[in-house]
């Protein structure tokens, strides 16, 4: 018995010292690939910048060293932000040693309003440089990516390439059938018709209301990109609603014939076209670089060091009251906001929304110091993807919003949900919870048994008066009435160009244009850019994540595509007390 013991107790202090001397292996390679991703790049001359189109885009550039990082293959891919983008963008333009650019199409993860924006800014490098820009892909094109590589001169593909150019499907997965199953009731309360967010829990398919929203919204979205591909590629919006009804581009043959692509080529071919395009011998190699590395090459060249400046905060995730995950914690954004606002060196600021909503005071605390300091500078929001619900309501007390036709936006209502796990625990698990109280509803609200008519009453009042909290945000920012911001509220989606008709939006525009449009409201002809929040310290970050972030990626791998259905229920625990939230479980 006594060497078993010592066995055992050798065995677990191997195990111990061999997972204690893994980590330190895993840091020290860490170390080294960042510490070597933030070496300098040398550009050539007749370079080609490559774009590929499958890169994942966030706001801002992460501050999390393990964002490129994968655990499972142990390879290491520099994350890049849309503003990293904008900018090198702007400087690839002028530089000489930049012949062009090619889009090497892939499958977009982005969304549609940051798709477009990169795509603006592709067509402000062609108009502003005169260089080329070729596209060309030999896998499955997806339609985001189409999208963004119509602004191409040319568009190539591989002849065996499919091309999805279908139109826009728009789809809401519903839980309570396998809630019922599991006895799990999830109590909702809400106001606003047209709030789809709680549709999932309480109905088994989708609401009329929902269905119309959706439809209008998604219908406002695809007119954007068919309007948009039609300048681009001159072919009448009719003729494309034809392709997309017959599906004529799915083959590579369909798509040349109907001048969605202009040729179908191999990639030797390509590569023999772009020579010619920088004017060198066949016989020699082409040189390129990737935008990451390119976007090293320029960081400096972007710094600004004018005086004055304008901060860009980035709020990008949903909207919580303590920091899980990349999102926005509201204390410490109301925080950043109000140290920027007494920053007399910072003449305006520009807030970028990339947000579906989340928690109602956590949304409050932010626009409190949204109006506070817009009552001293200008404050301009650019909204992404997604600036809806607790999205919109810190957004309304800006001097000015700018979004993009195909953002989302506006869903002006309210939820609450209080899950019910008694019968699960009861008569699945064989559970009882007995409680105690010293008042009647000293428990409330307790997943253990659902709420008393009179719980359910002072439930639903709080959740009205938020959403009267919710409409007066919004009529006093944008200058309507009560009955106005109701009669567009009610938890109605609406797309940019839609909310820009009602009222909800003054301008349609990217993340240039608010800042163009702060330094014209701020009186500024130079300034410099303030990026927001700053970067946390490198190892510091790597300590707090690397668990989470080894755990992440092993849910993902194995889930695969079922790992969002896993991530929104993971997330209902985070739901503490009103929501505003748009149905933002909907993939586009």
């Amino acid at each position: 018995m006594k060497k078993f013991l010592l066995y055992t107790l050798a065995t677990v202090i191997g195990i111990i010292l061999a997972s204690l001397l893994f980590f330190f292996v895993i840091l020290g390679s860490l170390s080294v690939m960042i510490a070597s991703g933030d070496k300098g790049v040398t550009v050539k001359n007749n370079t080609i910048l490559v774009i590929n189109t499958s890169t994942v885009i966030t706001d801002k550039t992460s501050n999390d060293p393990l964002a490129g990082f994968n655990f499972m293959n142990l390879s290491f891919t520099p994350a890049l932000g849309l503003n990293d983008i904008l900018g090198s963008l702007e400087i690839a333009a002028n530089d000489p040693k930049i012949e062009g650019i090619l889009i090497d199409i892939g499958l977009s993860p982005n969304g549609w309003a940051t798709t477009r924006e990169v795509r603006e800014a592709l067509h402000r490098f062609k108009r502003e440089s005169g260089k080329f820009i070729i596209a060309y892909s030999n896998k499955v094109v997806d339609q985001k990516s189409y999208y963004l590589s119509s602004i191409a001169d040319k568009i190539y593909i591989n002849p065996m390439t499919n091309l999805e150019f279908k139109g826009i499907s728009g789809q809401v997965m519903f839980y309570k059938n396998a809630l019922d199953r599991l006895g799990v009731e999830v109590q909702v309360l809400r106001h606003g018709k047209f709030k789809g967010a709680v549709e999932p829990y309480m109905l088994e398919s989708m609401s009329e209301e929902n269905r119309a929203q959706i439809e209008e919204y998604t219908g406002s979205i695809w007119n954007s990109v068919l309007e948009d591909i039609s300048v681009s590629r001159a072919i009448p919006v009719a003729d494309l609603r034809y392709f997309a009804d017959n599906l004529v581009a799915y083959q590579a043959e369909g798509a040349l014939g109907n001048m969605l692509v202009d040729s179908l080529i191999y990639r030797d071919e390509l590569e023999a076209i772009l020579k010619d395009k920088v004017e060198i011998d066949q016989s020699k190699k082409l040189s390129t670089i990737e935008f990451t590395d390119y976007n090293k090459s320029v960081a400096n060249i972007k710094k600004g060091s004018v005086k004055d400046k304008i901060a860009v905060i980035y709020a990008e995730g949903s909207i919580v009251s303590s920091d899980y995950g990349q999102n926005i914690e509201g204390e410490r954004y109301a925080k950043l906001i109000g140290r920027e606002r007494v920053d007399t060196t910072v003449k305006a600021i520009v807030l970028r929304v990339n947000s579906p909503g989340g928690e109602a005071i956590s949304a409050d605390i932010i626009w409190r110091e949204v109006e506070l300091a817009s009552r001293v500078k200008p404050v301009v929001v650019s909204m992404g993807d997604y600036a809806a619900s607790g999205g919109y309501y810190i957004s309304a007390a800006a001097t000015k919003i700018y979004a993009q036709p195909v953002t989302i936006t506006g869903s002006i209502g309210v939820f609450g949900l209080v899950p019910n796990a008694e019968s699960l625990l009861k008569k699945r698990l064989g559970i009882n919870v007995e409680t105690v109280n010293t008042n009647r509803s000293s428990d409330f609200p307790t997943l253990f048994k659902p709420m008393t008519p009179f719980e359910t009453e002072v439930m639903q009042q709080s959740i009205e008066n938020v959403y009267d909290n919710f409409i007066d945000r919004v009529s006093s920012g944008r200058s309507m009435s009560y009955e106005e911001v109701d009669n567009i509220g009610q938890g109605r989606v609406w797309s940019g160009i839609d909310a820009k008709r009602i009222g909800l939006v003054d301008e349609i525009g990217g993340l240039n244009d608010a800042i163009i449009s702060a330094a014209s409201l701020a009186g500024l002809t130079e300034y410099s850019i303030k990026e927001l929040p700053e970067k946390e310290d490198v190892y510091l970050r790597l300590m707090k994540q690397l668990g989470g972030e080894v755990r992440l990626n092993i849910v993902k791998k194995e889930l695969g595509v079922s790992y969002r259905l896993y991530n929104e229920f993971i997330g209902l625990k985070h739901y503490s007390g009103v929501q505003l939230r748009m149905p933002y479980f909907i993939e586009l």
